[in-house]
């Protein structure tokens, strides 16, 4: 008899720790997710009254950089972009299994629709118009180094609402050939002017691909082998991405630009390894982010996007690049 009291006593002790670490788990769950609110606090810069190249600083806050000045938005994120009428925030949220959102701004930078998913976020885009937004998050695997990695890229119309959350179910045509397979990937989605067209990268079988989207007509075709994280440009002619010039390294890639009429391919005077989807300054010249001075840190740099010149620091300590023209 005392055996067995002994026994639900030990019993009951466990169950009531249990409990009490799940309620734990609940208040840090609840209490991380507020500290990761994309609007921390208020600013008065917003893409509708600053112009110019915003980033994202080591610590994860949004900032306008004008001139050598950073003007902080208030916005906490993974990724940012803005074009447009509308920008992109990507945030992680704590929990089991974790999650992420992509936060949708509009002109003041203030929250107008929330998308919820699985994943690492890892790149984002707006059309040029602002309609479009994209996100593309890695679901297993954190590198596009090597082939164990595997990713999900959505896309939502700000206009009518409409959300597509996976946009691998596109009919595929490779070659001259409807295509589908089980280990299709798509990411880094750029838009054109239209808010129809966008470009992308596709893996599958151990390569990757340059496809062209028709968003109406929900098909997709690919262009040309060995292209990544594309990037249009303002004037809708020509593509920035990196592209996989040595092998078997951690640090394969190199910026090319891509002359969508001609297909000529013209390599960046920026020769380190850039593991990033480049963001055009204007029709002239293209920033990215490389790694910093610390380990995990980055900084952005810019470069001319037709093969001349020399790479230049933008911004210490920084990433996720995008320019509002005003």
């Amino acid at each position: 008899m005392t055996h067995t009291l002994s026994l639900r006593t030990r019993i009951g002790a466990v169950a009531l720790a249990g409990a009490l670490l799940a309620a734990l788990a609940v208040v840090y769950t609840v209490r991380a997710t507020d500290r990761n609110e994309p609007t921390a606090r208020a600013s008065n810069v917003t893409i509708d009254n600053t112009r110019g190249l915003y980033i994202r600083t080591a610590g994860g806050t949004v900032s306008a950089l004008d001139g050598r000045r950073l003007k902080e938005t208030g916005l906490t994120c993974r990724r940012f972009y803005a074009s447009g009428s509308s920008a992109v925030c990507l945030t992680t949220r704590p929990g089991i299994p974790p999650r992420s959102e992509a936060v949708v701004l509009d002109r003041k930078l203030h929250p107008k629709r929330t998308v919820t998913f699985g994943g690492t976020p890892n790149r984002a885009r707006v059309s040029p118009s602002g309609r479009m937004v994209s996100w593309t998050v890695f679901v297993s695997g954190d590198s596009y180094a090597g082939n164990a990695f595997s990713t999900r890229s959505g896309i939502l119309d700000t206009r009518t609402g409409y959300l597509i959350k996976n946009v691998e179910t596109l009919q595929l045509t490779l070659g001259k050939k409807r295509y589908s397979a089980s280990d299709l990937n798509y990411w880094g989605i750029t838009f054109a002017r239209d808010d129809n067209r966008f470009y992308a990268t596709l893996s599958t079988r151990g390569k990757t691909y340059l496809v062209e989207g028709d968003l109406n007509a929900w098909t997709a075709r690919t262009l040309r082998e060995n292209v990544e994280c594309p990037s249009l440009s303002p004037d809708g002619t020509r593509l920035a991405y990196k592209k996989r010039v040595r092998e078997g390294t951690s640090s394969p890639w190199q910026l090319h630009v891509l002359d969508l009429k001609t297909l000529r391919d013209t390599p960046l005077a920026e020769t380190r390894s850039v593991d990033d989807q480049a963001a055009w300054l204007d029709n002239r010249t293209v920033a990215y982010a490389l790694p910093g001075r610390t380990r995990g840190s980055s900084d952005v740099w810019s470069v001319p996007a037709d093969g001349s010149g020399e790479p230049v620091r933008m911004a210490r300590d920084a990433s996720s690049p995008s320019m509002n023209p005003g």
